[in-house]
């Protein structure tokens, strides 16, 4: 299940941080660098939703896929939080919580996964919330423009980051609490 269709589309996720980076050191204007960044990143998304419903379809779902696709997520939306920290689009402190965030509960869910209660950790709504927040912040802030002469990108993709951050703290106080009757047992 290494090579299968859906695989390959994760395996395209991380393949791609590289070139939506790469962008910014090419010599174009910078609304051109920006608008393919955007479009990139937007199909790369697109993915996530593609792998899992063609895993699924085909059958081909397989448990190094489930361990690929967040991670496959998480560098992406990671590898873009610093490319846009780095262009000045988002504020420092969202970076943090969001990436911190990514690296605590990944943490969490590995050592549930070893006790034996990874069902306390499951993905939940808050989480989906959070990364569909985060889905949209991300592009908005990379076209970093007024779309369509209405829609000022920078701004509504700043709201959706502190969006996104808050539902990131909520979503993270979640699994910890859920966690926690596992952890005072095993601190016992």
């Amino acid at each position: 299940m290494f090579l299968t269709l859906p695989t390959l589309l994760t395996w395209a996720r991380i393949v791609a941080i590289p070139l939506i980076v790469g962008l910014y050191a090419l010599p174009w204007k910078i609304e051109l660098i920006n608008l393919i960044a955007t479009v990139l990143f937007v199909v790369i998304a697109l993915t996530d939703w593609l792998d899992g419903w063609l895993a699924r379809k085909l059958n081909q779902t397989s448990s190094f896929g489930a361990f690929l696709d967040p991670v496959a997520d998480k560098l992406l939306v990671c590898a873009a939080l610093v490319l846009l920290l780095q262009l000045d689009r988002v504020n420092a402190m969202v970076g943090l919580i969001i990436i911190g965030r990514e690296i605590a509960i990944s943490a969490l869910r590995e050592w549930m996964a070893q006790i034996g209660a990874s069902r306390s950790v499951a993905v939940h709504m808050l989480g989906k919330l959070k990364t569909m927040a985060q889905m949209v912040a991300i592009p908005f802030l990379l076209y970093n423009g007024t779309l369509f002469e209405v829609i000022d990108t920078r701004l509504w993709g700043t709201l959706f980051s502190y969006t996104a951050s808050v539902l990131t703290v909520w979503s993270m106080g979640y699994y910890l609490r859920m966690a926690l009757p596992e952890i005072r047992a095993k601190a016992r």
